[in-house]
């Protein structure tokens, strides 16, 4: 089967417009901070999009999309009051970026990268750590966090990372950034199960990136 064709809209970029592949996207996001992108199914839904304000699309800083509506399945064995995780990484290293946003609206509470030279799984643990320090300042140390990584959860649960990714000049702040969640494992504990989603039988984890 054929894979689907997606067009990506860059509202805030080195420069913005609308893009047939992702290869010419990245080009647009690589090294612009803060920018703004997502991808559609369709030109005209692209169209539509670039158009509109990037917030009615895309979530950041608690901003909506779809209008908060519930874009998962109603799975029985999916626990909805809970945060979802995830990152998203183009090349193997390269451009990553994580999010962490509300398992039944997608209503995210939070988004960091692009960051440059980084990896998936660096991604999915800085996702939980960030998780688990947000939802202790938040007081809510009881909800559920969903990843869709078991690298991650082993990450966090030895608070060890183990990855082979070299350090550089471009990546030092995500090396910064692992060190920093080691030792908030290390000084601080948490409640909150940590659970894998399934993938398999509920589809695309809530947080996902939608680049596939």
């Amino acid at each position: 089967m054929a894979k689907k064709k997606k067009y990506y809209v860059v509202w805030e970029g080195n420069e913005t417009g609308i893009f047939d592949n992702w290869t010419d996207c990245q080009l647009q996001i690589k090294g612009y901070p803060g920018a703004r992108f997502k991808s559609f199914g369709s030109l005209e839904e692209a169209e539509v999009a670039f158009g509109s304000n990037a917030s009615d699309f895309i979530r950041k800083g608690g901003k909506k999309a779809s209008g908060g509506k519930t874009l998962r399945p109603d799975h029985p064995d999916i626990i909805w009051n809970s945060i979802a995780v995830d990152a998203a990484c183009s090349g193997n290293p390269g451009i990553m970026e994580y999010r962490g946003v509300d398992t039944k609206t997608t209503y995210e509470f939070f988004r960091k990268g692009p960051y440059q030279r980084g990896t998936n799984n660096i991604g999915e643990f800085l996702a939980l750590v960030h998780a688990l320090a947000y939802l202790k300042k938040e007081g809510k140390e009881d909800l559920v966090i969903y990843t869709d990584s078991r690298t991650a959860m082993a990450w966090v649960r030895n608070k060890k990372v183990k990855t082979t990714l070299t350090k550089t000049a471009q990546n030092a702040i995500l090396f910064e950034l692992m060190e920093r969640g080691v030792s908030w494992l290390k000084n601080n504990k948490y409640k909150n199960p940590i659970l894998k989603w399934d993938t398999k039988n509920w589809g695309e984890i809530p947080a996902d990136f939608g680049r596939k």
